[in-house]
């Protein structure tokens, strides 16, 4: 009985979602494009308070970050410290 309305509960979400499943990965992709930007700001002359703390992201974000300075419309990499192309 529990699967079974998991199941429903499953299908449920996915009629909801899918008319508008382009807007919300539009939406996430708007959302990791902001918090590389905060991410990457001290590098491209943008003052950020938090530095220190994201300092540590960078080795998980460089693999993102190619894709993200494409959509940016910067053919190449506009930061020396990191090679991607």
């Amino acid at each position: 009985m529990l699967d079974k309305l998991k199941t429903f509960v499953q299908f449920y979400e996915e009629v909801l979602n899918m008319p508008h499943r382009q807007e919300i990965a539009r939406e996430l992709r708007d959302e990791d494009d902001l918090f590389l930007l905060l991410l990457y700001s001290e590098m491209i002359g943008i003052p950020n308070p938090v530095y220190y703390y994201t300092l540590e992201l960078y080795p998980y974000m460089i693999e993102k970050f190619h894709d993200w300075h494409l959509r940016m419309g910067m053919d190449k990499s506009p930061m020396a410290g990191i090679r991607c192309c």
